[in-house]
């Protein structure tokens, strides 16, 4: 099929940025989509000009209502990096496609930074929760961050603060590539610019001494979660992600949720990883909210109800943990739902629910372990000195792939 749409990428130079291929593009459609900004930088021609629709989502039927004109979709820099390409590949056929790509904010804030792409994290926050940069904050990294607003450097440079990176430089870049390009810098702890809303941050994490560390693999320290004390402890929790083994935009049901901190670790260990949460408890669902806010997972989904009826029209799965709620019912459902080499984790403390693990580790066959840890404490008065091991209660941990 003959293509009829064409996305193009355009700079702050305009037209005078395009190759001579792509320019005529843009000077011979009948029809061109775009923001305020990006017509601007088209200049005049004899085309139909349309906004963005509102909401959004409506931009797939706009473009299928004007099918067999010449139509162009215009686009900040590399229309398919966090920009408007991808989502119209998703929905029309790549063959009706054309894309032309131009140099986009991360490479031109790299080249400003003197920085190695290679060797940096890049990330969006337009038109998302800001609070997702949290999970990259780490000692000695690089950021490079699509903002929302002239308002998102001032709100990074205060978690960056209140987290012990009060230090890190902070870098905003506006308008690159154009006449009016401008650069703000600073520490976050100090951060006061105003700057344009149309901006990118580059951010260099320094951690002082005290600074909080989140790694993003398995095992973060209880004290970062808010609980009620019935949680997956940190040692079992670090086992637990790693058998449900996150991966890349992968589904995650954690039944039982709880505080959540399972299903935070699995979202934070793996980019685009998703988790939806089912706890009946409304306090605990509080919790898991306010923990996957503070520890820059702010889309993990949150459900009222028990398995097998808070199952019923969710995505499947490819992963599973049960941390409460176990019952040959619940194993069931979620067995027949798990996707192909989808990996179901199962954790038990009673004896009665160990029993059902033994059972059906029979008849699934899969891993099962007793996890046993211990933690050095005080023993006696504090002023003595003396510590001794303090055994946590033992785990049974079942674990399944699906084949």
């Amino acid at each position: 099929m003959k293509a009829w749409l064409h996305v193009v990428g355009i700079g702050e130079d305009g037209l005078e940025g395009l190759t001579p291929a792509t320019r005529a593009v843009v000077e011979a459609a009948e029809v061109i989509v775009g923001g305020d900004r990006h017509h601007e930088l088209a200049g005049e021609n004899n085309a139909e000009r349309l906004a963005w629709p509102s909401p959004f989502d409506a931009l797939i039927d706009v473009l299928h209502a004007h099918k067999g004109k010449r139509v162009v979709v215009l686009a900040t820099g590399d229309p398919l990096w966090y920009s408007v390409g991808a989502r119209i590949g998703r929905e029309i056929d790549p063959s009706e496609i054309i894309y032309h790509p131009q140099v986009g904010a991360f490479q031109l804030a790299a080249a400003r930074m003197g920085w190695s792409m290679a060797d940096l994290e890049t990330l969006t926050v337009h038109g998302r929760p800001v609070e997702q940069m949290i999970a990259f904050i780490q000692p000695d990294q690089r950021l490079l961050i699509l903002t929302t607003g002239a308002d998102t450097p001032a709100q990074i440079a205060k978690f960056l603060t209140e987290r012990g990176f009060g230090r890190s430089k902070m870098v905003v870049l506006a308008a690159m590539g154009g006449e009016n390009e401008e650069r703000f810098e600073g520490l976050a702890e100090s951060w006061d610019h105003e700057v344009p809303a149309f901006n990118t941050l580059a951010v260099e994490c320094v951690a002082a001494p005290d600074a909080a560390l989140l790694p993003r693999v398995p095992g973060l320290e209880d004290e970062l979660f808010v609980h009620d004390g019935t949680m997956t402890k940190q040692e079992v929790r670090a086992v637990t992600v790693a058998k449900l083994m996150p991966m890349r935009g992968a589904l995650l049901w954690d039944i039982g949720t709880g505080c959540g901190s399972v299903a935070v670790e699995w979202m934070r260990a793996a980019r685009y990883a998703r988790a939806v949460g089912i706890e009946p408890r409304a306090d605990r669902r509080a919790m898991a909210a306010a923990n996957a806010l503070a520890l820059g997972v702010p889309k993990l989904e949150l459900i009222e109800g028990t398995v097998p009826a808070a199952l019923e029209g969710l995505d499947a799965p490819d992963a599973i943990f049960i941390g409460g709620g176990l019952s040959e019912e619940t194993f069931a459902a979620c067995w027949t739902a798990l996707r192909p080499l989808g990996r179901l984790v199962v954790n038990a403390v009673t004896l009665q629910s160990e029993g059902l693990l033994t059972r059906l580790h029979g008849e699934y066959g899969g891993t099962l372990v007793k996890i046993a840890i211990n933690r050095a404490e005080a023993l006696g008065p504090e002023e003595l000195g003396h510590k001794g091991w303090k055994p946590l209660i033992p785990v049974t941990q079942l674990s399944l792939v699906k084949r």
